[in-house]
């Protein structure tokens, strides 16, 4: 089966066979460079940086926030208890953080659910809910046929969205508002807003839990910092957000606060928003600016709740529901103690009517949702803490998000180096969403680099 990525790859050299054509030509030229400048300490900067660093290369990292990670945003919710109000899961599939993890130490564990759900009222306990027996044979049949998929019915797939796929093929009713509740969490936006390749594509190629499997014991947030230390601190300078790239024979960066850095290649991993930010001396191609300008980022809202005891017994909790706080799961497994943190995760519009909301009336509608499965949640929740992606100052949103017409078309694009700055990020990942995907971006950006 041709993976995501390899057809990707394929179709990107078809399109941009000019590029490749550079880059080959020139090789022996930037082998010599050796100043390298990172924007954005997220795990994609990082990764592109560590890589340089061990090959030798003087690399210099420039963050906006005022933190390393980006979006991996872990938070002390007490004490004892580490949430994650940004990337989450790591998943068994995701074998290049897992190589990173155990060079630096840092312990892996079991982070998989088991769904429950509230449906029109009804609560249903893990195990005891599904799809009807006639649309999980046809799901069955859907993701099998991914396989033998050509190129031509690929690019097809992604002419049109998520919704119309599955109602083009007998998914409706309660087997259609459930796959819409799943799906849109996955996606953090309307399932109509989606490709329907990138969707059949993720799940067919995914993990049995869609890559839900792992998360890092302390914090997902330990592994930006082991990178930190191994590129050195010194050379990753915060709160410099920037506003200039002007490539000559070099690059010069230009940040608000008006320091200049000089280096001879640049890699670029901030998301779409911030990018088109910046001033480009010369302006990038008009193409690639269309495409910058169009890419979309899912609204997601984190509203994580302290509880005085876990209510839910099962470590391994979640449940999707047709209300407001859309999904709720237990986002300190594995940690122990009484008390215990459920992050109520709600995508799209309704990110956005909670994020608005103040504490007293999400804990409302949060106790609420919660009475079919518990009477009294409000008389246990001890602290409440929310953030809102959709309007972070950097992303505008939690993770890109590609629409009917736009795998082909945008990514390949979006992915094209400009002179001497190539570019990496989670947007350019072959799945949205993970913290794999931006590692994988970084790397290969410095690979172009090292050559």
């Amino acid at each position: 089966m041709i993976s995501r990525r390899n057809f990707v790859r394929k179709t990107a050299l078809l399109s941009a066979g000019l590029i490749v054509q550079h880059q080959v030509g020139t090789i022996a030229t930037i082998r010599k460079r050796t100043d390298v400048v990172c924007i954005g300490a997220g795990l994609a900067g990082l990764s592109a940086a560590y890589a340089l660093k061990q090959k030798g290369y003087k690399v210099t990292v420039l963050e906006c926030r005022d933190r390393i990670g980006g979006r991996v945003f872990s938070h002390q919710m007490s004490e004892q208890l580490v949430i994650e109000l940004g990337g989450e899961w790591v998943g068994n599939s995701h074998s290049r953080i897992q190589e990173l993890c155990n060079q630096f130490k840092l312990d892996l564990i079991n982070n998989q659910m088991d769904t429950h759900l509230i449906y029109k009222g009804d609560y249903a306990p893990a195990g005891t809910w599904g799809f009807s027996e006639p649309w999980s044979k046809k799901w069955e049949q859907l993701l099998k046929g991914y396989a033998d998929l050509t190129d031509k019915d690929k690019q097809h797939l992604d002419q049109y969205d998520w919704w119309r796929y599955l109602v083009n093929n007998g998914c409706e009713g309660r087997d259609l508002e459930i796959r819409e509740l799943l799906d849109s969490t996955d996606f953090g936006e309307s399932i109509r807003q989606v490709s329907a390749f990138s969707a059949l594509a993720e799940y067919a190629e995914s993990s049995e839990k869609n890559e839900m499997d792992l998360k890092i014991k302390g914090g997902n947030q330990q592994l930006a910092m082991r990178l930190a230390d191994a590129i050195g601190r010194e050379n990753i300078i915060l709160n410099c957000t920037v506003t200039q790239v002007q490539q000559t024979d070099q690059v010069t960066i230009t940040c608000t606060n008006g320091k200049q850095f000089t280096a001879d290649k640049l890699i670029c991993t901030i998301p779409a928003f911030a990018l088109s930010k910046i001033n480009w001396s010369p302006a990038l191609p008009a193409e690639q600016l269309q495409a910058i300008n169009t890419l979309q980022y899912a609204r997601i809202n984190k509203h994580a709740v302290l509880f005085g005891q876990r209510f839910w017994k099962e470590d391994g909790f979640d449940m999707v529901t047709d209300q407001l706080p859309h999904y709720f799961y237990h986002a300190t497994r594995g940690q122990a103690g009484p008390e215990g943190v459920l992050i109520s995760y709600s995508i799209g519009d309704k990110a956005a009517v909670v994020a608005n909301q103040s504490n007293a009336v999400n804990a409302r509608v949060i106790a609420d949702t919660l009475q079919p499965c518990v009477k009294d949640a409000a008389s246990l929740m001890r602290k409440q803490v929310n953030y809102y992606w959709g309007n972070d100052d950097i992303s505008k949103g939690a993770y890109a998000l590609y629409g009917p017409g736009q795998w082909f078309t945008l990514r390949p694009v979006l992915s094209r180096p400009f002179k001497h700055t190539h570019f990496a990020g989670e947007h350019l990942a072959d799945w949205q969403g993970f913290m794999e995907g931006a590692i994988n971006t970084g790397e290969e950006a410095a690979s172009q680099i090292i050559g």
